[in-house]
């Protein structure tokens, strides 16, 4: 606390959206009426103008995430206030507009937040766009939050802090599949407009493809994109699930115990209760649904997990994973997206080993069984993909002494059971199941007499 009471105060400037000439007098004011000093970053083209500042730069370069970014500038900010009783936080753009920082050190109560007006970014996007963003009704989204905040949302939107490729995919894969509305029947792809430096020399200003959004551009730290309207709302849904997994991780005390291997079981159990849910259903009669649907929901919490820890890695994100399995399914499935003529199912089939083994570099067909399956499931597996070179497994394991005699009838079962369309893994579970339920209702037949049991 300053000697003279007065509370602890934070001084927040913007530097406006571009170079120097576009900083207000007012903040140029502040800036040399402020000795301590404070830059959330100096990637930005006016922050030459705050000489002497301490930079956060470097809570970039080893935080785990933007959110343990700003608590750490916000502690950092109240601790030289408290100690210097005022103190400056120059920012990129305006203070009140996508300054994610600035809300949390104004609801922090600790200090007193002065906030000092300039242009934002995106005063030179409405004059680049001609937009009217009142008569527009346009929405300003933050892109790193983007599938949250813009969950439901159908556009007009412009997209701030585009910064980095991933940020721009998370974007795209965020809406999926978009439509122009206004282009007609049938309509077209949308059409964005990405703004790149506004105010520099070497602003861009360029409208491209939808689909090209993650492809044609470089992002920097002044990257925006406008959307004029999704003909598809953004998916929420899965963007708000990721969300609380996120937070979860980061405050829970189990789920920040938890590794990709500690998760093994849970994600083995889950995938099991998924198929007992399978087994309960009844499509006919309409039930079993909402178990299904329940079970798929605890399946998904497992693959999200997983990709949550990834990207805490730095390996991969949510959206690695849909955009490698939509990649893979487009690559796998010639006959639908690239104009390839099948005869049947059973060309799929063997189009499909056939692209996998040529995708995989793998040597042999057998390479890529799991050999963490089933046994039963494992042993179909391993006959089937012999079976698709045209050899019969009974030629391999004759006269082979190292085979018992049971595991020879195994391989029989399983032969049998695929001879019949039939999964053996599942018919023994339904075969063992009978048994039980059986076996109990001979249980409760034998009442009090518990030698009932043991005589049958």
């Amino acid at each position: 606390m300053p000697e003279d009471g007065r509370r602890p105060t934070v001084v927040v400037v913007g530097l406006g959206p571009a170079g120097p000439d576009l900083v207000t007098s007012a903040a140029t004011q502040a800036i040399a009426r402020v000795g301590r000093r404070f830059l959330r970053t100096r990637r930005h083209p006016a922050a030459p103008v705050v000489g002497g500042a301490e930079s956060f730069d470097h809570l970039y370069e080893r935080a785990e995430s933007l959110d343990e970014v700003y608590a750490g500038i916000v502690d950092a900010l109240v601790a030289a206030a408290e100690r210097d009783g005022e103190v400056l936080y120059a920012v990129p753009g305006s203070p009140v507009v996508a300054e994610r920082s600035v809300e949390l050190l104004q609801a922090d109560g600790r200090v007193a937040v002065e906030l000092v007006p300039a242009l934002s970014f995106a005063d030179l996007a409405w004059v680049r766009l001609g937009v009217d963003p009142l008569a527009r009704g346009v929405r300003l989204v933050d892109g790193h939050r983007f599938a949250t905040e813009a969950a439901g949302e159908r556009g007009p939107l412009l997209v701030a802090q585009c910064d980095t490729p991933d940020v721009l995919s998370e974007v795209k894969l965020a809406v999926g599949e978009v439509v122009d509305a206004t282009a007609g029947e049938g309509g077209g792809e949308l059409a964005v407009t990405v703004l790149q430096r506004l105010g520099l020399p070497d602003e861009s200003v360029v409208t491209l493809p939808w689909h090209e959004l993650d492809r044609a551009v470089e992002p920097d730290h002044l990257t925006s994109v406008y959307v004029p309207e999704l003909a598809a709302p953004v998916a929420g849904e899965v963007a708000a699930f990721a969300e609380v997994v996120r937070r979860l991780r980061a405050e829970c005390p189990w789920d920040r115990q938890q590794t990709h291997h500690s998760l093994r079981r849970h994600l083995l159990e889950e995938a099991y209760e998924v198929l007992e849910a399978i087994d309960h259903l009844d499509v006919e009669a309409g039930e079993g649904f909402e178990a299904l649907e329940e079970e798929l929901g605890d399946l998904l919490f497992q693959v999200v997990f997983h990709a949550t820890l990834a990207a805490e890695e730095g390996q991969f994100t949510l959206a690695d994973v849909a955009r490698g399995i939509s990649t893979k399914l487009i690559g796998r499935h010639p006959h639908v997206f690239a104009g390839v003529e099948v005869a049947d199912a059973d060309e799929v089939a063997a189009r499909w080993e056939q692209l996998k083994k040529a995708e995989k570099g793998r040597a042999s067909v057998m390479d890529g069984i799991p050999a963490a399956l089933p046994a039963l499931l494992y042993a179909t597996k391993v006959q089937k993909k012999a079976a698709s070179q045209g050899v019969d497994w009974r030629t391999l394991v004759a006269g082979d002494a190292a085979l018992s005699e049971t595991g020879r009838r195994l391989l029989d079962v399983v032969d049998a059971a695929r001879a019949a369309g039939d999964d053996p893994e599942t018919e023994l579970r339904i075969a063992a199941e009978r048994l039980r339920d059986r076996f109990r209702a001979l249980e409760s037949s034998a009442g009090a007499d518990g030698d009932a049991t043991r005589s049958s």
